[in-house]
């Protein structure tokens, strides 16, 4: 469990012109919208103050007048939100010129002078990340600091876990996309890797892509050697090879880059061996063509276009993004199927991100989807909320697993929620499966990974049977916790309201529809939601238990942001939210009628 973050800072008044307090560090301002910072220091870490509301400044990082690295970062105007780290390491510090370009058309020298970000300035050898923010999730995934957005090249080899993710270590907005990376053993608590395993490079930006273990040596980089496939993103985006022999630790990009060039928009690759015929298979989203391509190659530096898939199918606004191909059993049977995971933006359910599948077949070159009743290729989600996108799997997870993590966010409104430190976490852990539906329909299960079940501490609350009517009758529970509980709405009774609420009036109402087999999801007075017109929402599931008299479900509460489960993985929703105060009680009551609660088990969440 990450519960790090970034310093903050205010600076004091500046003189004019401004100079950093420490001696290692001087300013020259050379025009209105230009500065030079000269570093005469042994020091590892330069922390740049931040402005988040301030346009991008170029930083570009001289070395004997070489161009070593650029960087972009709102550097502060008139007050510090925040501190982030420029590592020095590996440069000769006592020869090292930073060139400013600031993009605010200042008309004078002396204008910039007086910015706050330059008495700011600070050398030192260690970055405090003590987490000062209040909504930073205690059990998901996160940045120490700065953008976080799609998970990237995620791989399990000898007992570790590896996620890698689309960072910004220069702020908390979209910018230098990178890939960060942590480790963990046991899917539950990461190990933050400090430095970026991949930086921008002359091919442009590190977009999303995959990593596999190259068990047979076929690209020739070693046996067992981690190989990844990302987009080089700059005017256009190609797709580049990085290789390591330290277990991801170090990913070095190919010699030969770029590997596969097209002459349209393409991106995230995602990669796996396909055992019957021998070869590499890769799913590579054509964005703005709504359709995966699907290519092969016995090396993974020599691809070819076998086919294409999804021109015309399922849900076709916004760019497909982020493809994943994985082959499922089916719940009891000896059948397996292929689920191809597609993500997309804007066009989700309940707008603007979201991911969607097709269940088929795949012959190595070709996926072939199943239809319906009616001969049609149904639309299907694999998560009904609105924060759960970028959605892919772990290569070579033991067990012929299919474990997958999301991104726990909206591109509606990602940027802009009310946390600065960091931006993002990841969802829980989950493990894809199959299971039919009662129109004969094979739909996507999700279910928590069973190492979630690890981060159970004590039981807060456990009661074997509660009734609930129209009185409402509530149960208190802790400010990060699991609720598992059994839901049954007796006959004459109308919607089931299960409310998280706290002192603040503020709550959030999952309510069961007994008619339509539904469960809804309302967060519109859930805590802060001014931040933009498209966080206010109610999302709505379908909970699969047509025959049923009643529901199953398991729902994660973290600081902000809660995970809902039918027991079995027949729906899933996450939303996040954000209230002022923890949600502190669990209230039950029906429209009309009664319900039954059985068996709600609520649980501690361990705290590290």
């Amino acid at each position: 469990m990450i519960l790090l973050g970034a310093v903050s800072a205010t600076p004091s008044s500046a003189a004019t012109p401004a100079q950093p307090e420490n001696t290692g560090v001087k300013v020259e301002f050379i025009s209105p919208n230009h500065s030079l910072i000269r570093i005469n220091s042994d020091d590892k870490y330069l922390l740049l103050p931040i402005e988040e509301s301030q346009d991008d400044a170029k930083i570009e990082i001289i070395v004997n007048g070489k161009l070593e690295k650029v960087v972009n970062a709102r550097l502060a105007k008139n007050k510090v939100d925040y501190m982030v780290p420029l590592d020095l390491s590996g440069y000769d510090n006592k020869g090292l010129v930073l060139a400013v370009e600031t993009r605010q058309g200042r008309s004078t020298t002396r204008d910039i002078q007086n910015d706050a970000c330059w008495k700011a300035l600070e050398l030192t050898n260690e970055f405090e990340s003590t987490n000062t923010e209040k909504f930073r999730p205690e059990f998901h995934h996160t940045p120490l600091w700065g953008w976080m957005n799609d998970p990237n090249g995620m791989f399990y080899k000898d007992g570790v876990w590896h996620l890698y993710y689309q960072w910004n270590p220069y702020g908390s907005k979209w910018q230098n996309l990178s890939w960060g990376h942590s480790t963990s053993t046991d899917l539950v608590n990461w190990k933050h890797e400090t430095s970026a395993a991949l930086e921008p490079d002359a091919l442009g930006m590190i977009f999303s892509g995959s990593s596999v273990v190259d068990k047979n040596n076929t690209a020739g980089f070693g046996e067992d050697a981690v190989i990844a496939l990302y987009t080089a993103a700059a005017a256009t985006q190609q797709q580049s090879l990085a290789w390591s022999t330290d277990d991801g630790t170090t990913l070095n990009p190919y010699s030969g880059n770029p590997v596969i060039t097209l002459d349209s928009e393409a991106r995230d690759p995602n990669m796996f061996w396909h055992e019957p015929t021998q070869h590499w298979v890769l799913l590579l989203a054509h964005a703005l063509e709504h359709e995966m391509l699907i290519l092969t190659s016995p090396d993974l530096k020599e691809w070819t276009l076998q086919s294409s898939f999804g021109k015309g199918l399922g849900a076709q606004d916004g760019v497909w993004e982020c493809p994943d191909l994985l082959k499922v059993k089916v719940d009891g049977s000896d059948k397996e199927k292929w689920v191809l995971i597609c993500n997309l933006n804007p066009g989700g359910v309940f707008g603007g991100s979201a991911t969607q599948y097709f269940v088929g077949d795949f012959d190595g070159k070709t996926f072939t989807p199943d239809t319906d009743a009616e001969g049609k290729v149904p639309t299907k989600w694999m998560d009904f909320g609105k924060d759960h996108y970028a959605t892919v799997s772990f290569s070579n997870a033991p067990d012929g697993r299919n474990t997958v993590i999301g991104w726990m966010s909206n591109w509606q409104y990602a940027p802009e929620v009310p946390t600065m430190q960091f931006r993002s976490a990841n969802t829980l852990p989950r493990e894809v499966g199959l299971f039919e539906g009662a129109d004969g329909q094979l739909y996507a299960s999700s279910t928590p990974s069973p190492e979630v079940e690890t981060m159970r501490g004590s039981v807060f609350k456990r009661i074997g049977g509660m009734s609930a009517g129209t009185k409402a009758k509530s149960v208190a529970i802790p400010d990060v916790c699991e609720i598992v509980l059994t839901l049954k709405a007796g006959k004459a009774a109308g919607n089931v309201n299960l409310t998280l609420e706290n002192n603040a009036g503020e709550r959030v109402v999952m309510t069961y529809d007994p008619t339509t087999k539904t469960l809804s999801f309302d967060r519109t007075n859930s805590g802060i939601t001014d931040f933009s017109q498209d966080f206010p929402a109610v999302t709505v599931a379908p909970t699969f238990n047509e025959g049923k008299e009643s529901v199953e479900l398991r729902i994660f509460v973290d600081r902000s942001s809660i995970e809902v489960f039918e027991k079995d993985g027949r729906f899933a929703m996450t939303n996040l939210v954000f209230p002022n105060e923890p949600y502190s009680r669990l209230t039950v009551n029906t429209d009309k009628g009664s319900a039954e609660i059985k068996n709600l088990t609520i649980y501690d969440i361990k705290k590290n």
